[in-house]
């Protein structure tokens, strides 16, 4: 398939918060007001075409049809499990492939979204990691991601809502910073897809100055670190970021996001075997962890093996003495489910196959 060039395309309206609209409609000797009208039509009635959106003039709509244009992903996979997880391969205008994941949960569905095409944070168990970053999302792609998991999921099971959302797929929100608080000021606008602020996390490998920067947001969503390492020798062994970033700097701004915040923070801890699974490695943990108290918790984490890595997932043993060790430290901490085993389900392991086999990608299917 050709590629378009990033920058021969032109905008979408779902790129802008409701100020921002209004701002751009101003500027282009249009009345600001009407941002509400527009905003109705993308997040209430799912209309991005301004021809349809017809209680705009026609000169609005014009201006608008010029200078936008519809934000649609193309679904070139889609695999499911026996768990419910689903996992779409989409393919944006310009030719590009991201993942989105669709989960199930006690409490409801909630959508795991991509932020970035490929990654630079270099972490060595990951299969993001093995694609170099393209480029990063724009707000509307993000949005755009939540958009066609709803849609799937209105199409293959009706009688279940799309309630919550994480920024955890390929790439690092942080380093996509403005793209992606302006995603979250969308999706949390009452007008918009009015998704409740605790309803979302985002996670950062440990990207200081976008920890410190999102304290100072007053943006109430969910913060996920993800650590997998309790001491600086090891962490900086399985991610580059900690040799920038490494824990002492990464504590103190937890620390300030915490007492800016007033929130709790999660710690993810993928489980390697014999590389971070022993109970001593669990004891370090405790030990930094808890001058935060109940303020942080510890989300531990079945590794899925990727190709081309020598590393594999810890036993139910060492998991269950991990985990063991460290509530009776008195940390909080839970065991995540694993879910999409069968699907490629973990971070950027269908696009990495797809890309590294273009032979299995349907796009490329007689």
């Amino acid at each position: 398939m050709e590629e378009k060039n990033e920058q021969t395309l032109r905008p979408s309206l779902l790129d802008y918060t409701r100020a921002e609209l209004g701002e751009w409609l101003a500027a282009h000797e249009d009345k600001a007001s009407r941002a509400e009208v527009v905003w109705r039509y993308l997040y209430r009635e799912g209309i991005q075409n301004p021809h349809r959106m017809t209680e705009l003039r026609e000169a609005t709509r014009a201006l608008l049809d010029e200078s936008f244009q519809e934000r649609r992903l193309t679904r070139e996979a889609v695999r499911e499990d026996d768990d419910a997880t689903v996992k779409f391969l989409f393919r944006l205008p310009d030719g590009h492939l991201i993942e989105t994941v669709l989960m199930k949960h006690p409490y409801g569905r909630s959508v795991c979204l991509t932020s970035q095409i490929g990654c630079n944070m270099g972490c060595r168990f990951c299969a993001s990691g093995q694609l170099f970053r393209e480029r990063s999302l724009k707000a509307g792609e993000l949005v755009a991601q939540w958009m066609e998991a709803a849609r799937w999921l209105n199409e293959n099971a009706p009688d279940e809502s799309l309630t919550h959302m994480v920024l955890m797929g390929i790439g690092e929100p942080f380093d996509n910073y403005e793209e992606v608080v302006r995603f979250l000021r969308i999706v949390t606008d009452q007008k918009g897809l009015a998704i409740g602020p605790r309803h979302i996390s985002v996670s950062t490998s440990g990207l200081v100055p976008g920890i410190r920067a999102f304290a100072r947001e007053a943006l109430p969503v969910k913060l996920a670190i993800s650590l997998h390492a309790p001491n600086d020798a090891l962490r900086s062994s399985l991610m580059a970021v900690n040799r920038r970033y490494p824990l002492k700097e990464l504590m103190a701004a937890v620390t300030e996001y915490i007492d800016r915040s007033g929130q709790r923070v999660n710690f993810g801890y993928i489980l390697i075997s014999g590389i971070n699974d022993d109970v001593k490695q669990a004891q370090e943990l405790a030990d930094l962890l808890r001058p935060l108290g109940r303020r942080a918790a510890v989300n531990l984490i079945p590794y899925n093996p990727v190709a081309g890595t020598s590393f594999e997932r810890s036993n139910k043993e060492a998991i269950d003495a991990f985990y063991e060790t460290l509530v009776q430290q008195g940390i909080l901490c839970v065991r995540r489910k694993e879910r999409g085993k069968n699907i490629d389900a973990a971070c950027g392991q269908l696009r990495s196959r797809y890309l590294h086999n273009p032979a299995e990608s349907p796009s490329h299917r007689p």
